[in-house]
């Protein structure tokens, strides 16, 4: 995704990196060269005779409204396609929070969440290549992931196992259990989210009717403006193929949001921020010393040697046990 500074507007009219330029130049030669042949015939061959009433403006107004309409949906989807990608990093961010705090280590598990956003990164653009999501696994997992459909699916399972392995060993409690689990299930809604809208395409009819419509507009245009405004019809047309056109072909771009067009979302940027982050958080216990593990005999009581007798982990009083006295 390309960054830029919305304030230096001279530099961002002479841009042509990251515009639609490029992709709809073609399409506007030959709308104009049309033009031009229309203006040629008019002058040298058949004098043309100008539409009566208003066909061309109110066409014009309908066709801008309907490409309008398909440029909000596409953004809506670009729009939505960042918003689960925040959800995934801050779901990541509380799952190895909770981890730490609660067991006092996370390295593997920040290694399996690395591995789970770069799968699915590659799931997105439609790629299987696993070798940057190999040096995050161990090898037997590593062959899962290979023969997994789902790989990020997969990735999620062995998540979910790490956290099961904690409660089997005593680390966490069933409750605990459930609060890691629900960031592993946020982490689901938001893939199948992002897939939803990779695997749901703007309908094609909708799609095919909207540039149908608008290539019948722009090569009949030039028919109605050349009779009144004789070869300035050309670059008339020209700019007006120029809005209607790119504005169509802006939104054809962002609708699918995961892929390497200039201004699709920066999912290598996303990826390598929660790399970065979670890493250097999963490293926090071993260099402040300051995070105690769930099983640690210390607790908010203090010390075996300042605590109250009969004072359990949590702090509470038990009775001491029960005593006959003997009878002499």
């Amino acid at each position: 995704m390309l960054t830029y500074e919305p304030k230096r507007w001279i530099r961002l009219i002479f841009s042509w990196q990251g515009t639609v330029l490029p992709r709809i130049l073609p399409r506007m030669l030959a709308v104009g060269g049309f033009a031009t042949l229309v203006a040629i015939v008019e002058h040298h061959v058949i004098p043309l005779k100008p539409f009566e009433g208003m066909p061309l403006p109110v066409l014009g107004l309908v066709l801008g409204f309907l490409v309008v309409l398909r440029t909000n949906t596409a953004y809506d989807r670009f729009w939505e396609g960042r918003k689960l990608w925040g959800g995934i990093v801050n779901s990541t961010r509380n799952l190895v929070r909770q981890a730490l705090a609660f067991t006092g280590e996370g390295k593997e598990l920040a290694e399996l969440i690395v591995a789970y956003t770069l799968a699915l990164k590659q799931r997105l653009r439609r790629e299987n290549d696993l070798a940057e999501v190999r040096p995050w696994v161990s090898p037997s997992q590593f062959e899962e992931l290979a023969a997994s459909a789902n790989p990020p699916l997969s990735l999620s399972y062995q998540i979910t196992l790490w956290i099961e392995r904690q409660r089997r060993s005593g680390v966490l409690s069933d409750i605990l259990v459930r609060h890691l689990d629900e960031r592993v299930r946020e982490l689901m809604d938001y893939q199948g989210g992002c897939e939803r809208i990779l695997r749901t395409p703007i309908p094609f009819n909708y799609a095919v009717h909207i540039k149908q419509f608008l290539m019948i507009y722009l090569f009949t245009l030039p028919i109605g403006l050349v009779p009144n405004l004789g070869w300035y019809a050309v670059p008339t047309t020209l700019m007006i193929a120029f809005g209607l056109i790119g504005i169509e072909e802006a939104g054809v771009e962002v609708e699918d949001p995961f892929g390497y067009d200039p201004n699709d979302l920066p999912l290598e940027a996303i990826c390598a921020n929660i790399e970065r982050e979670i890493l250097a958080l999963a490293e926090a216990p071993t260099r402040s010393g300051t995070l105690r593990t769930a099983a640690s005999p210390t607790s908010e009581a203090g010390p075996p040697s300042q605590r109250v007798p009969g004072a359990n982990d949590h702090g509470a009083t038990t009775p001491p046990p029960f005593t006959r006295e003997r009878s002499s």
